[in-house]
Parts: C-alpha cells; structure tokens; sequence
C-alpha cells in the first residue's frame, strides 16, 4: 500500500474507523477521503456508486456500520439487519464497478455460534446457532463476508475480511442506553464517583468473560493485514485472552478511583458465557496486540474525564 494511494475510510467517525485515520496518518498516508453519514448516505446505492465513480479509490476500509449493545440491537433488530446489508452491499459493489485495488471488510466476533469451543477459531463460522440477541446483526456481517469472498471467486477481487473482538478506544459511545459494557462501565463508575454513590450496579452475574482490544491495536491490524494478507478466509484480530465482567468491574473501579460497593444485577440476561477468539492466524501472518488493558483504559478514562469536563 503505497504512501500515496488513495484511501476511502468508510465510518471515519466511528470507534474504529477514526483510530485507522489516526493510524494511517501516522505512517505517513496523506490521500485519505471520508465522508460524513450527512454528506453521504451508504444505504443509498446511486449516491454510493456516483461517489466511487467521481473519487476513483486505490483502497479502501470498509468501518462504516450500525452498532450498538445488547439493549439496541434487542430493541431494533430490523433497523440493525437493514442498514447493515445496505451499507456494505452498496460499498462492496461499488469497488467493483470501479476497480478498486483491495478493500478491507470489518466484522465482528458475534459472527461465531453462541455455543462455539473457545477460543473461537474462523473455521468455527456458520457451525451452529448464534446468540438470539444479536443475530440480525450478526447474519448481516456473515453476509458481507460471503459477498467478499463470492467477489473474489467470480470477479478474482481481493476482498478480505478481518472479525475483531470487542473493541474500546477515544470516540467510544458512552451512552447507557446504547453501550458497550466497558465505555458504559467507566461512566456509571465515574459518575458514582462524583455524587458519591455508596453503590455501582453492574448488569448480569458478572461471570461471563470477555476479550478487548484496544482500537489502535485494530487499526494497525487492519493496517498490517491490507499490506500483507490476501487470502479468503476470514482473519480474527484480538489480543488472545480475557477478563470476567466482574474483574473488569473493580479494575475500572480502580482505575477511577472509586471506593464504593460494586452489586450484581441477575435479572439482567448474561449474554453468551465466554468470547474469546483465537489469534493464531494473526499472530502467524507476524501481527500481534501491543496495548495491555490496564494502559488502554487508563488513557481512555482520561480522554473521558477531558470530555465530562467540557461538555458540564
């Protein structure tokens, strides 16, 4: 991927497509182009097609999604099955139409069956059930995935595709509501910090494990994969092992500095037990994580309080 490529990151704004501008900015990538959900909707194919047609793209990573926790995607399956589907059909096709050179498709690990050994290794793909929560979700990130390796059969395209772990990192969504667990964790921690809360409630038992990776990490994965990797099977990026919900818990607690009681809400379901994916593949295509979580929290905490501070 030469330095003066033209490169379209689709979902600049997102989690992970704001740490591959960062990323590809630091190693010296200029060309970049993105543009706003406002300034292009990638659920409308024309718009995206013109788009590609006018901006002749040499690659391009494709990050733009409809994403959300347990809550979002129980309370707007359809929302989350549609939008997905539209957006990476359109972007898929279009690099077709106009030759891109490589693209990048971002999945997810709920990708896999809920019941899948751990950890969960690529071949696990379409081995059983998935998790009910999220599956509109999950079978449209399965999809884009057939559609870039069918791309690459018919069309001889080199589509890949890369499934990271869950992921934290600056531009997360802190929103309760809409949440992933840590980002929600480090602000119901914070905030019962500041009013002096003698409690924090976390959802479910707190058993259930779960991997994070940093999203720097994934971007200069994603990064490393679009220089070194065109085969078509599908990639796990991850940092190979993980944390209790409850371990989390305290050492976010920790991390913020907050000395009250940490409760268990059972009621709330627990999700599937475990998740952690198997980077083997990864790790021998010369790739491996570098941030720990304790260090990815600490700087992510602190990008949170600079943002509480400005927005009261």
């Amino acid at each position: 991927m030469e330095l003066g490529a033209k490169i379209y990151v689709a979902g600049h704004r997102g989690l992970v497509g704001s740490a591959i501008v960062r990323a590809l900015h630091e190693q010296g990538y200029q060309n970049l182009i993105y543009r706003t959900s406002a300034e292009l909707d990638l659920r409308k194919k024309d718009d995206v097609l013109a788009f590609f047609q006018q901006e002749a793209f040499d690659y391009v990573f494709l990050a733009a999604a409809k994403v959300g926790g347990i809550v979002a995607n129980n309370d707007y399956p359809a929302d989350f099955i549609r939008d997905n589907l539209l957006i990476q059909t359109n972007v898929i096709d279009a690099a077709y139409q106009t030759r891109v050179g490589k693209l990048l498709f971002l999945g997810s690990t709920c990708i896999y069956p809920k019941f899948a050994p751990q950890p969960l290794k690529e071949e696990y793909l379409l081995t059983g059930e998935l998790e009910p929560t999220n599956a509109p979700y999950a079978i449209a990130k399965i999809a884009g995935i057939q559609m870039c390796q069918s791309y690459n059969r018919q069309y001889g395209t080199t589509y890949i595709s890369a499934m990271p772990t869950n992921l934290y990192g600056p531009n997360d969504n802190f929103d309760l509501k809409t949440s992933h667990v840590l980002p929600a964790l480090i602000r119901k921690f914070h905030e019962a910090k500041q009013s002096g809360q003698p409690s924090v409630e976390v959802w479910g038992s707190g058993n259930p494990k779960r991997e994070f990776l940093h999203s720097d990490d994934l971007a200069d994965a994603c990064i490393y994969l679009m220089r070194h990797y065109e085969g078509n099977d599908i990639v796990n990026i991850g940092v190979g092992e993980d944390i209790s919900i409850k371990e989390l818990a305290e050492l976010i607690g920790s991390i913020v500095g907050y000395e009250g009681e940490i409760t268990f809400n059972t009621s709330v379901a627990d999700g599937t037990p475990r998740k952690l994916v198997d980077v083997s593949k990864l790790n021998r295509l010369g790739w491996k994580s570098s941030i720990t979580l304790e260090e990815g929290l600490r700087s992510v905490y602190a990008a949170y309080q600079k943002e509480a501070l400005v927005n009261h």
